[in-house]
């Protein structure tokens, strides 16, 4: 299958997408825009103009990174990362 979009089994820091704000949490390009994780954690993921989602905004505080966890647990495709930063 010659052009097929290749998925990893978790996010990959190294291919994280470039609207991402520095931080810990970051979507990678396996991002398939089903916008989950902007309804999940909203104050702290949007949807590029291109249908990508990215963080917007790293979690401040405990209630905000129990949604990035949830977001990041719940991604269909597993494009959410957590580097540990």
């Amino acid at each position: 299958m010659q052009g097929a979009k290749v998925f990893h089994i978790m996010a990959n820091l190294s291919d994280k997408n470039e609207f991402n704000v520095a931080g810990k949490y970051y979507v990678d390009s396996q991002c398939i825009g089903c916008a989950l994780c902007t309804q999940t954690a909203e104050e702290c993921f949007a949807l590029s103009d291109t249908g990508c989602a990215f963080v917007q905004k790293q979690p401040s505080g405990d209630a905000e990174d129990a949604k990035c966890v949830e977001a990041m647990e719940s991604c269909p495709v597993q494009a959410i990362g957590n580097d540990g930063e």
